[in-house]
C-alpha cells in the first residue's frame, strides 16, 4: 500500500532450465527465454514455464491413484484418507464439483503428485483449489488453472497453512492471487503466471510468516486483472506480495511481465535476502521494500522495469522519481533480529530501467496517524498503534519509534546502465531520489515542517558510494523539485557516490 509523494495509498537442488543473466536489448515475452546476451554478469536464474521436469509416469509405491475420469475423485479420496497420504494424480484434468465452493482440503502431510499432464482445474466454477489449515502438505508436477478466488485470496493454500512445499508445479489462468504461503513455507521451480492479481500473495493475517523460501520460479504476467485501476491506488497488484513476513529467501526467480511490481514487501517485513534474480519488464518497479525493515539486496539482474508507471508519472508533469528499486520508509533497525541491520544494495546490473533507485519518506506517514493508509499496523518498535498520539508522541522514544525510517541504506558496486533512446524518454527516466515530502498532516503530527526531509537525506546514514554509472542520470536530494548533477550530488552537503565512476553513453 504504498504512499508516493503526496498521495496516500492504503535450498534444494533447482531442477529446471538454468539461464545466465544476462544484460541484453531484447524483451522477452511470457512464454519465452531470457534474450540473448551482449554483456553477462555473474549468476543464473531459472526459465520454469513449459519447462518443469515431468512427474512419475506410474503411481509411486503406496499412493493412492486420483482418477480424472471420476468427477471429484480428488477432494473425495483427500476427505477419506488418513494424514500423511500419498496421492498420485493420472494424466488428464481433474475437476472438483460443480459448486464454487467445491475444494481439496488437505491433511496434515499429505502428499499430491502429478503425472505428466495432471491439470486440475477449476472451470471458472470453483474458487479454491487446495484449502484449509494442515501442515506440511507438499504439492509437485501438478497443474491448477482456471480457479476464480475473489479479490486479495489465493487458490493454493488459501488458508495460509504452514510448511507447505510446493515443486515443479505450473499455477496459472486463475483469479486472486494463484498462491498463497504460510510460515516455512517453500516454492520452487514454478510456473506462476497470468494469475489476475498476484502469483503469490504471502499474507496470514496477524503473525509473521516465518522462513519463507521462494527459489528458481518463474513469476510473469501476473496482475492481468488490472486491479490498480480498478481500486485506485490499492497496492494490491503484481508478481509477489509479502505482507509481514519474517525471514525470507528469494533468490534465482525469473520476475517478469507482470502488469505492476515485480516483487513487493509492504507492511513489517523483515529480514530479506533478494539474490541472483532476473526482473525485467515489469510495468511499475522491479523490487518495492515500502514500510519494512532489513535486508539484503545483492547480485541481481534488473532491466526495463517500470516503462508504464514511470511515463505515466512524466506524462502528467509529475517530477517524483519513479524507480526499478523503491525504498519506502524502510530502513536497517538493529533492534529487529535480522542477519543485517541495513538495507544493503549492492553488485546489482541495472540496465534501461525508468530511472534506478529511490529512497523515499513520507514525513505524514506513522503509526495512529490518518495519512497512513496501512492503518492498523504500526513500527514493529510500538506494540499498540494508540500509542502513537499526542502529547506523548512528541517526546522520547515514541517520537522517534512511531515513524518508519528510511534509514541505514547502504547502496554500492552496483552498475547503472541508461540508453534513453531504448527507453524512450528524455531527463526524466535516468534519476535517483534521496528525499521526503513537507510535513503538513495531521494537525498534532510532531513531524511538521523539513524535520523528515532533513533527517533522510543528512541524518539517518544513507550512503550511494563505490558504483558504477553509464549514461546521462541526474540525481534528486531533499525534495521532489530539487534537481542535481553528479557534482552537486558528490559535493557538501549531500556528499554522495564517493568512489563512483561515470561514462556518458549507455548500453549495455
Amino acid at each position: 500500500m504504498t504512499a508516493r509523494r503526496f498521495r496516500l495509498r492504503r535450498a534444494a537442488p533447482l531442477l529446471g532450465v538454468l539461464l545466465t543473466v544476462a544484460a541484453c536489448s531484447g524483451s522477452p515475452d511470457t512464454d519465452s527465454g531470457p534474450a540473448q546476451a551482449t554483456a553477462a554478469p555473474s549468476g543464473s536464474v531459472a526459465a520454469v514455464c513449459d519447462k518443469e521436469p515431468a512427474g512419475p509416469t506410474a503411481a509411486p509405491a503406496g499412493a493412492v491413484v486420483v482418477d480424472p475420469a471420476v468427477p471429484g475423485d480428488l477432494a473425495a479420496k483427500s476427505r477419506s484418507a488418513g494424514p500423511g497420504t500419498t496421492f498420485w494424480l493420472k494424466a488428464g484434468k481433474h475437476i472438483l464439483g460443480g459448486d464454487k465452493y467445491d475444494q481439496v482440503s488437505p491433511k496434515d502431510g499429505d502428499v499430491y503428485i502429478g503425472a505428466p499432464g495432471a491439470i486440475v482445474d477449476g472451470r471458472k466454477i470453483n474458487q479454491y483449489a487446495f484449502t484449509g489449515h494442515a501442515a506440511n502438505v507438499k504439492i509437485t508436477y501438478v497443474t491448477v488453472q482456471g480457479f476464480v478466488a475473489p479479490h486479495d485470496e489465493g487458490v493454493v493454500n488459501h488458508d495460509s497453512g504452514d510448511g507447505w512445499v510446493i515443486e515443479h508445479s505450473t499455477i496459472q489462468d486463475n483469479d486472486g492471487a494463484g498462491l498463497m504461503a504460510g510460515a516455512r513455507q517453500q516454492i520452487r521451480g514454478n510456473c506462476l503466471r497470468r494469475n489476475g492479481q498476484y502469483g503469490m500473495n504471502a499474507y496470514s493475517g496477524g503473525t509473521p510468516l516465518t522462513a519463507l523460501v521462494v527459489e528458481g520460479n518463474e513469476i510473469a504476467g501476473n496482475n492481468t486483472g488490472d486491479w490498480e485501476a480498478k481500486i485506485d491506488g490499492c497496492g494490491c497488484s503484481g508478481g509477489i506480495k509479502f505482507w509481514q513476513v519474517d525471514g525470507a529467501d528469494v533468490r534465482g526467480n525469473w520476475v517478469h511481465d507482470n502488469h505492476g511490481t515485480g516483487l513487493w514487501a509492504d507492511t513489517n517485513n523483515n529480514d530479506f535476502l533478494i539474490e541472483g534474480n532476473l526482473i525485467e519488464n515489469n510495468d511499475s518497479a522491479a523490487l518495492i521494500y515500502e514500510i519494512s525493515y532489513n535486508a539484503i539486496i545483492r547480485d541481481n539482474t534488473i532491466r526495463k522495469n517500470n516503462w508504464v508507471d514511470g511515463r505515466r508519472y512524466a506524462d502528467k508533469g509529475d517530477n517524483f522519481p519513479t524507480s526499478a528499486i523503491y525504498i519506502s520508509e524502510s530502513g536497517g533497525e538493529p533492534r529487529v533480529k535480522a542477519r543485517t541491520a541495513k538495507i544493503d544494495i549492492s553488485r546489482n546490473y541495472l540496465e534501461n530501467n525508468w530511472s534506478g533507485i529511490t529512497l523515499w519518506e513520507n514525513a505524514d506517514r506513522f503509526c495512529n496517524s490518518p495519512a497512513n493508509t496501512s492503518s492498523g499496523d504500526c513500527t514493529r518498535l510500538v506494540p499498540k498503534v494508540k500509542q502513537c498520539a499526542a502529547p506523548t508522541i512528541t517526546t522520547g522514544p515514541l517520537l522517534a519509534d512511531c515513524r518508519w525510517k528510511t534509514q541505514n541504506v547502504d547502496i554500492h558496486d552496483n552498475k547503472f546502465v541508461l540508453d534513453p533512446a531504448v527507453v524512450g524518454c528524455q531527463a526524466s527516466c535516468g534519476r535517483m531520489g534521496l528525499l521526503s515530502n513537507f510535513g503538513t498532516y495531521p494537525d498534532w503530527s510532531p513531524y511538521k515542517g523539513a524535520a523528515v526531509q532533513e533527517a533522510i537525506t543528512f541524518k539517518q546514514d544513507n550512503r550511494w558510494h563505490d558504483n558504477s554509472y553509464a549514461g546521462p542520470w541526474t540525481f534528486i536530494g531533499y525534495t521532489a523539485d530539487r534537481v542535481l548533477e553528479i557534482g552537486e550530488w558528490e559535493g557538501s552537503p549531500y556528499s554522495q557516490d564517493t568512489g563512483s565512476t561515470y561514462t556518458a553513453q549507455g548500453g549495455g
